[in-house]
């Protein structure tokens, strides 16, 4: 057992890193960190498994972006994995430097400001380029069918449907694929971009369907940087300690519109969820849920069958 245990942290980092790339997880960000946390370990002269102890005194350093607690959770998960193969491991405890995760209340866009941002992006430099076009149809996709940024950024044009409005999204988080079927004006803006998409650049430097003015794939730095500037344009500015409207928070507002809606029609919210977290593509329900947000409207709705509930309760049995 011993010859099959990691010589060093660098080492131990690689197939732990390997063996959840291979169940299709990223990794961006995590990967990032233990490689550092890796490095740190190897340079102090560390031998043997890995100690609380270690994990502790890398994760509270004063360097990088991520909090403490955040740090040593990922590093947590490392322990857990190395804990199979050498139960020497120590595992740090939960909750040693503190919650590792807050959630902060995210922006629910309202049908204005969607429309407000996709009139600006309308206005993008340069005026007769592609670029207006591209911001404007990008948007618009994202308030309308709840995908991911990363997931319309690489949508390939032979993923995108125009006669059946549906589109393929591969790979996407943790290594799941979907369809996504649109209705006829999410269809019908997508065509029409695509038509001026293919006058700009008849012949593509890039496979991918939204593309710039030079013909090449669009990049998540580049796309939220261009979202910044339309943020500010617009005086979106928020209060002391509050985060600004985010890209991803379109995401969440799909996700409490489609609720609202099916409250109006009447649907049974229960099962609907169901369809909604496939659509997401989402694991689990509870993913979901994490979505929903106690927007003024959903509030009053509950309110409401509450009201409707206490007073049914407060009439007694029927006689």
């Amino acid at each position: 057992m011993d010859a099959l245990l990691p010589t060093t942290m660098r080492a131990a980092v690689e197939r732990y890193l390997t063996f959840r790339r291979k169940l299709g997880v990223a990794l961006r960000i995590e990967g990032r960190e233990l490689g550092l946390f890796a490095r740190f370990a190897d340079e102090v002269g560390h031998t043997g498994p890995l100690t609380t102890a270690l994990a502790v005194r890398w994760a509270t350093m004063p360097v990088g972006r991520l909090y403490h607690a955040r740090r040593l959770d990922i590093v947590r998960r490392l322990a857990r994995h190395l804990a199979v193969f050498d139960t020497a491991t120590e595992i740090p405890p939960e909750g040693l430097l503190g919650p590792s995760y807050r959630r902060r209340t995210p922006h629910i866009y309202s049908d204005t400001e969607i429309a407000t941002l996709l009139q600006a992006a309308a206005h993008l430099e340069p005026a007769k380029g592609l670029r207006p076009v591209t911001y404007k149809t990008l948007f618009g996709l994202l308030a309308c069918a709840g995908l991911r940024i990363s997931e319309a950024l690489h949508l390939s044009r032979q993923h995108v449907d125009l006669e059946t409005g549906i589109l393929t999204v591969i790979a996407a988080k943790l290594g799941r694929s979907r369809l996504v079927p649109l209705d006829q004006t999410a269809t019908a803006a997508l065509r029409a971009y695509a038509e001026r998409r293919d006058q700009h650049h008849p012949r593509p430097r890039s496979d991918t369907f939204f593309v710039t003015d030079y013909g090449t794939s669009l990049q998540y730095g580049k796309v939220n940087e261009t979202f910044v500037k339309l943020r500010r344009q617009l005086g979106w500015t928020t209060g002391r300690g509050e985060r600004p409207p985010r890209i991803h928070d379109m995401r969440h507002a799909f996700v409490v519109r489609r609720l609202l809606r099916w409250y109006e029609e009447g649907a049974d919210i229960d099962r609907k969820i169901g369809s909604l977290s496939t659509y997401l593509g989402h694991v689990k329900v509870s993913n979901t849920y994490w979505y929903l947000t106690a927007v003024p409207e959903l509030l009053a709705i509950g309110a409401a069958r509450f009201e409707e509930f206490a007073g049914r309760d407060d009439a007694g049995p029927t006689p």
